[in-house]
């Protein structure tokens, strides 16, 4: 704006004059007078339109690392540092998020499933392991309980419920939603921790029913189903927290939200930069 009012007036004040009074030597009126205005391209004005779509889109969660994968997915010529610059420009930054906490208690008299997983987090095949856990999220109406069944092949949320309560209920229903969603072979490994819901004789009846394996973590080895602690940490911190959430229907609708874009647009690094839906479309 100083250097525009110079420029507006320069003709009928003299120049000494304006420079003394905004403070410029004459030196550096003249070199920025000779110097040519910026001018932005369609392109770079097409760049960043969509960086600042993508990054609210993720409900302001991607890095710059993450940001040029997706960029560079849609045909943008961008490299990392090309993309921190443009972040930086836009000043759009990402809110780093805190370590997840385990949730489920087993319940001793209850029987436990052998550890048929191993930390074996990548097979090679759709609807060969399965992961679920339960964690909490906080309304002002009270506490809503979150309990989610991943397809550890793709990372895709296959099957999710929520409840007011951490119930044996909550996890058949999102079993079964995931069963009803996938239809999978007999002999799937579903890998779950020791809670006393996963445990339960009901939930192993509804298991064997479906033909599928029943698999548990070993005692204090928090990273058994790691995977899970991962999306609830994203869950959580890049999105749930950034919005208030006034009752448990608004935070159910928010948590399908997040799904939706999680499971569709969200880029992971063990599917090739790829979302889980995406993932599995070009395997098969």
């Amino acid at each position: 704006m100083k250097y525009g009012f110079i420029q507006d007036y320069s003709q009928s004040y003299p120049v000494r004059l304006l420079c003394r009074v905004m403070k410029l030597s004459k030196s550096a009126f003249y070199a920025w007078k000779a110097r040519p205005a910026q001018l932005i391209t369609a392109q770079e004005l097409q760049l960043y339109r969509r960086t600042k779509e993508l990054f609210n889109a993720s409900r302001q969660s991607l890095g710059s690392r993450e940001m040029a994968k997706k960029l560079r997915a849609e045909d943008f010529n961008v490299t990392r540092y090309k993309t921190i610059k443009v972040m930086a420009q836009l000043k759009l930054q990402a809110k780093q998020r805190v370590a997840y906490k385990v949730t489920t208690k087993r319940k001793h008299s209850d029987t436990v499933a052998a550890n048929l997983l191993n930390q074996n987090f990548n097979p090679v095949g759709q609807d060969q392991i399965w992961a679920g856990d339960i964690t909490y999220l906080k309304t002002a109406e009270g506490w809503v309980y979150l309990a989610v069944v991943m397809d550890l092949y793709s990372r895709r949320i296959v099957g999710w419920a929520t409840d007011k309560r951490m119930t044996t209920s909550l996890i058949s229903r999102a079993m079964i939603m995931a069963y009803n969603l996938r239809q999978p072979p007999q002999g799937l490994v579903f890998h779950s921790d020791r809670g006393s819901q996963y445990t339960s004789k009901p939930y192993r009846k509804l298991l064997v029913g479906y033909g599928i394996r029943s698999s548990m973590g070993d005692v204090g080895a928090c990273w058994d189903n790691a995977v899970v602690e991962r999306f609830f940490g994203s869950l959580k911190h890049d999105w749930i927290f950034k919005l208030h959430q006034p009752t448990r229907e608004h935070m159910t609708s928010d948590v399908r939200a997040y799904i939706k874009y999680y499971n569709l647009d969200r880029l992971h690094s063990s599917n090739n930069d790829l979302s889980p839906v995406q993932y599995e479309k070009l395997a098969n």
